[in-house]
């Protein structure tokens, strides 16, 4: 199976796409509140989020479980990979982006991580 975005269920996608909206809309106030490094760093908290939850997606989708036990091992597989990667992309931007105004980053990632939590309210099939 392909394990691309193109092959994530409808409720993943729906909300990468209204994490993809929040974080343009995000991006414009830290714009317009900060500046140049506002909308950047608006933009690239949100770019976190969205990056590691579509990655933990493909990798829960990978996961071909036949039983109860394999469903909780892909679950893990793919919050230890969102963990991991929100870690590393946090740290490198912290690291390299020396202008970044705090709030817009974060509060951009925090709105962003919420959205993806609601990934469950999303019916699959209309």
């Amino acid at each position: 199976m392909n394990a691309g975005l193109g092959a994530l269920r409808k409720p993943v996608r729906t909300v990468l796409r209204w994490q993809l909206i929040a974080t343009a809309a995000l991006t414009l106030a830290g714009g317009i509140l900060a500046g140049v490094d506002g909308a950047l760093s608006a933009a690239l908290g949100g770019a976190v989020s969205i990056c590691a939850g579509g990655v933990s997606a493909v990798v829960a989708s990978k996961g071909r479980a036949r039983s109860a036990g394999g469903v909780l091992i892909s679950a893990l597989a793919a919050e230890g990979v969102k963990i991991g990667l929100v870690v590393l992309l946090l740290g490198l931007v912290l690291a390299t982006y020396q202008d970044v105004v705090a709030a817009a980053f974060f509060g951009s990632f925090l709105v962003t991580v919420l959205i993806f939590g609601v990934a469950i309210f999303v019916r699959e099939y209309d």
